[in-house]
């Protein structure tokens, strides 16, 4: 069996996260450090650095500021796992520098795959703002898919608030979805911010604030993902 597979039915990570593990170098096969495509059997010690397959998962709903970057920064910029005050966590998914609002922080990997993989049609609310006037067709045009390079996006829903402010539901999160759907429907993001995932809301977060999530309402998202 590949030790990402085995990992994965071990519940230390999803298999993308244990590709993770072994390429920081975190993963052992009988006290050798494994690589990417190595195979296990039964009678091998597979160990993981700093992980078991049996821990307390926790959860957390962050309102992640504009200017905070989720993965990858740059020299000089801030990632959330070296400002968030809780260790051992990570966020799932991504959301860009220039936007702000709901990013979920766990040390759960198994979630990962079930909450990204656009399959699975979860549901991310957003609230955006726009330089422009939105025009009488936005509506109808972001609703039906639009094309951008050469992807039509998929059916979302959209309430426009304002003539300057619209609300919407997107089931798939390709790169800069909402911002590049805006300019091709010729108008620009002035502002971005998630406002929920699946049955988790951003509240009254302030920009930076986070809170447990817990009880009924984390008991309804682990089961809208399966576990």
């Amino acid at each position: 069996m590949r030790i990402n597979k085995y990992l994965a039915l071990k519940q230390y990570s999803t298999r993308r996260g244990a590709d993770e593990l072994i390429s920081t170098k975190k993963v052992f096969i009988n006290g050798k450090l494994a690589v990417l495509g190595d195979k296990v059997q039964e009678k091998d010690k597979v160990e993981v650095k700093g992980h078991s397959a049996i821990k307390n998962y926790v959860y957390y709903a962050y309102n992640k500021p504009v200017g905070v970057i989720t993965h990858s920064p740059q020299e000089g910029e801030d990632e959330i796992k070296d400002i968030f005050p809780i260790p051992g966590v990570f966020p799932i998914g991504r959301l860009d520098k220039n936007s702000s609002g709901l990013i979920i922080l766990t040390n759960d990997g198994r979630i990962t795959d079930k909450l990204l993989n656009p399959e699975y049609s979860h549901e991310k609310e957003y609230l955006v703002k726009t330089r422009d006037k939105i025009r009488s067709n936005f509506k109808e045009k972001m609703e039906a898919g639009v094309d951008i390079d050469g992807y039509i996006t998929k059916n979302c829903k959209v309430d426009v608030l304002n003539e300057n402010t619209f609300r919407i539901t997107l089931t798939e999160g390709k790169k800069h979805q909402i911002r590049r759907m805006c300019v091709a429907l010729f108008n620009e993001v002035y502002d971005l911010r998630r406002t929920r995932i699946m049955n988790i809301p951003l509240g009254r977060l302030y920009a930076g604030e986070y809170r447990p999530i817990e009880g009924k309402e984390l008991s309804i998202f682990l089961k809208s993902l399966g576990f």
